[in-house]
């Protein structure tokens, strides 16, 4: 199963079938809690979505966000109240298929909606799926070591090419936050973008985990905040690949219909 939440659709004897055209209740890998009618949705380019949480049980949500290997660009806001946003996100990703999105929200004294909105054009769709997150999952994202980003300073993190995922924590000590979590692999190359603003990052920090393929993956946590507001960053590895060989080459270049492909070479 993936990850991030878009696992293959099962029958309800529980083995694998192939899709029936029918889109199936998935229930997320990572924190998962099984609901009656709450299904993945497909959001055109320009629409809005949104998923409201009744009970004031509910104090951790995860959004999930996929599309089919097009570029993904959404507005994600927290509602509690009318005229109320205690926190906002933005999200570009470059390839949705290769690196979902998956971030928690917290939401303490419901009720709480989530709005998803796809502010790209009407050819990029893209897949969410918002779900409440159970207790045990809650409580491993939670970690208060970290490092202090003064406002207007960054900090980076590099990793191997063995990790597969990153996690990600904001906290402050009860200021708003304001930050921007970039992922890049190369010089200058942003494979995703978040921006992010929470009316209070000790009530509501901020988690993400970040999917890292390949090789050459760089965190860069950035404060956009002024200097009077400080916030702490904790960024460590999620999921590790224990199969991975240093000594082993990657492989790049044309596939079995490329360039010269058909050419003996020795």
């Amino acid at each position: 199963p993936h990850p991030c939440g878009f696992p293959p659709p099962a029958t309800p004897g529980g083995s694998m079938a192939p899709s029936t055209g029918v889109q199936p209740n998935m229930a997320p890998e990572r924190g998962q809690r099984p609901k009656k009618g709450n299904k993945v949705v497909t959001v055109q380019g320009g629409s809005l979505k949104t998923w409201t949480f009744s009970s004031s049980l509910v104090e951790k949500v995860q959004v999930n966000l996929k599309s089919d290997g097009r570029p993904l660009d959404a507005d994600i806001e927290l509602w509690q109240g009318p005229d109320n946003t205690p926190q906002k996100m933005r999200v570009y990703i470059e390839d949705g298929n290769k690196r979902p999105f998956c971030a928690y929200m917290e939401t303490p004294r419901g009720p709480n909606t989530v709005a998803v909105r796809n502010i790209a054009q009407l050819e990029f769709p893209f897949s969410a799926y918002v779900c409440a997150a159970n207790e045990d999952q809650a409580s491993s994202m939670h970690n208060p070591q970290g490092n202090v980003v003064q406002g207007g300073a960054l900090r980076t993190y590099p990793f191997d090419p063995s990790v597969r995922s990153v996690k990600v924590l904001i906290t402050t000590d009860g200021r708003p936050l304001n930050t921007r979590i970039e992922l890049l692999q190369g010089p200058n190359n942003n494979k995703q973008v978040v921006e992010v603003y929470t009316e209070d990052g000790l009530d509501r920090p901020f988690n993400i985990i970040l999917e890292t393929p390949g090789s050459g993956n760089v965190v860069r946590c950035c404060n956009t905040a002024p200097m009077e507001f400080p916030m702490i960053a904790s960024v460590e590895p999620y999921e590790i690949d224990t199969t991975y060989d240093d000594a082993e080459p990657v492989v790049g270049g044309d596939d079995s219909q490329g360039f010269m492909t058909g050419v003996s070479q020795w």
